[in-house]
């Protein structure tokens, strides 16, 4: 018998009212409460959270918090994650985050879709009297070396292809090429970048 869980990760209608799954984001978002009121320079508790929170995320992340999930066990997080405050991400679908990306502040990442029509989409009533309704998901992709803007909203279904910017303010409702600038609501390619945007960086470090 498929479970709701297995609805919800394949995209298909499920009841989010499950106990399962109502159990689940309980857990995440208490974990996300402790995670956001731990100050910084608890780096071991805050690495023990973030840790039990997104177990699928690399090493050398960084969250500055606050940071929202759902379930976070449907998360994949590349290596060198950096996220500045108040991240949110709604993972009833997969999210996948590739190596090398960067969020800017405010940033929401959200796979849940609802039906168009009222007459799908309110609040149901079970026969035992509980209320309940169905939603579905689609999966997001965000492939290595993205930057996200401050204030970026990724909705379900989406790829945001290798190297691309998205502009601050942005919703990005349909998938954007690798290497591209995209900005604007909804979010559309300006233009590409290449080798003629390159920054004269400086020397004051020595790296590797």
């Amino acid at each position: 018998m498929t479970t709701e869980l297995e609805f919800m990760i394949a995209g298909e209608l499920y009841n989010a009212a499950d106990p399962h799954l109502s159990q689940m984001r309980g857990r995440a978002h208490a974990l996300c409460e402790r995670y956001s009121r731990t100050p910084e320079s608890d780096t071991k508790e805050r690495a023990d959270l973030i840790a039990e929170l997104l177990p699928h995320m690399a090493g050398s992340g960084y969250v500055a918090g606050p940071i929202y999930v759902d379930y976070g066990d449907f998360i994949t997080i590349g290596k060198r994650f950096y996220a500045n405050f108040d991240l949110t991400i709604l993972d009833v679908c997969p999210v996948h985050i590739g190596d090398n990306v960067m969020f800017g502040p405010h940033v929401s990442v959200v796979t849940p879709v609802h039906p168009l029509r009222w007459q799908d989409r309110n609040i149901r009533e079970s026969a035992d009297g509980d209320e309940f309704d169905y939603e579905y998901g689609a999966p997001i992709t965000i492939e290595d070396n993205c930057w996200l803007a401050t204030n970026v909203t990724v909705t379900g279904g989406v790829t945001i292809g290798e190297g691309s910017v998205i502009g601050a303010g942005s919703v990005v409702t349909h998938d954007i090429p690798a290497n591209s600038f995209a900005a604007g609501v909804p979010c559309k390619v300006i233009r590409g970048i290449d080798d003629s945007d390159a920054m004269q960086m400086p020397k004051r470090v020595r790296e590797r």
